[in-house]
């Protein structure tokens, strides 16, 4: 199987991918990062420059390379050439000392979906080397979101592949109409965490260091999310997510050919897949999680004498065959 995230290297830069549909307050998020004093020194790779907010703290702009550094630490670069040729010469210039910088954050467009902007930082050898995905934000508009849900698949995917989701807007719409929203995209996608952008801004520490990305990284996946009396409105959304969860210890030679045989026949319909595993004779975790057709595996933390070993992966897709992944799940069961 193929690796698509490892333990951070102290040389690797980690990086945020910031999505959400049109109007759901990226740029606002931006223009907040890049002007505010906030402490980190972060390159913002955007589409394109907000109309405002940014302005009067432009200190150096290299009109070649379309970087310019602010005087609160970022750097910011309009995403016009290719993202590897960008990301490649921001760590040139980090390396020989001409920009400073210790993290990235990537705005995607309101239409795009995140997926080939996170595979970058896997099937490209320098950008592995040098970057580490940290994990993917979406912002959500509290105000038009379920709209935008019904009707765009666009939405749903940047839901599905989000390690955590900002509503913005949500002074625009009441209390019960908040919770029914927190409740479908829980559903949607229930390992992301949800919190509110007040006015588009959050405290930058809020979407950093998530490590979605880090296969050792502990991952909490609650089994009953899909509990139908908790939501209040039923939705047809094409992009669901299901739990597989299990005491008993799996084979691992049958785990290591079902999982292929799931992402080879379902992994374009996949958007994220992370699971803790219990695997009989391993005295650790076994953490797998994947992006489409890239997934990869490490070894987890011990698993104590005292505690209960249980096997709980997560699966969000598009129209995902629930019983085929899990009865092929089922059948890795050691009895």
């Amino acid at each position: 199987m193929s690796q698509t995230a490892t333990n951070q290297t102290p040389s690797q830069i980690p990086v945020t991918i910031l999505t959400g549909y049109l109007g759901s307050g990226k740029t606002t998020l931006i223009n907040h990062i890049l002007s505010v004093q906030h402490g980190h020194r972060i390159a913002v790779i955007e589409n394109e420059f907000g109309e405002e907010g940014i302005d009067n703290e432009l200190l150096v702009q290299d009109r070649d390379e379309q970087i310019i550094e602010m005087n609160n630490g970022c750097i910011c670069c309009t995403v016009r050439g290719d993202l590897v040729r960008i990301l490649n010469e921001l760590s040139a210039k980090k390396a020989d000392g001409r920009i400073t910088f210790d993290r990235v954050i990537i705005e995607t467009t309101g239409l795009a979906d995140p997926a080939p902007v996170a595979q970058t930082f896997f099937v490209d050898d320098d950008i592995r080397q040098n970057f580490i995905l940290d994990a993917i934000v979406t912002t959500v508009d509290a105000k038009h979101a379920p709209d935008q849900l019904d009707q765009h698949h666009e939405a749903q995917e940047q839901v599905g592949f989000a390690d955590r989701i900002l509503l913005t807007k949500s002074d625009l719409v009441s209390e019960q109409q908040l919770q029914d929203l927190r409740a479908r995209l829980t559903k949607i996608n229930p390992k992301a965490g949800i919190l509110q952008a007040k006015h588009g801004e959050t405290d930058i520490d809020h979407i950093l260091d998530i490590q979605g990305f880090n296969l050792n990284a502990i991952l909490e996946i609650e089994p009953d999310f899909l509990d139908e009396d908790a939501h209040a409105h039923s939705h047809d959304d094409h992009i669901a997510s299901f739990v597989f969860s299990e005491q008993r210890a799996l084979d691992p030679d049958r785990l290591e050919e079902v999982l292929a045989v799931i992402v080879e026949k379902f992994g374009t319909q996949l958007l994220r897949y992370k699971g803790v595993l219990n695997v009989d004779g391993m005295p650790h975790r076994i953490i797998v999680q994947g992006v489409h057709m890239l997934v990869g595996s490490a070894a987890g933390s011990a698993w104590r004498k005292d505690e209960t070993r249980q096997s709980k992966f997560v699966f969000i897709g598009r129209d995902l065959p629930k019983d085929v992944i899990l009865a092929g799940l089922q059948s890795c069961i050691v009895e």
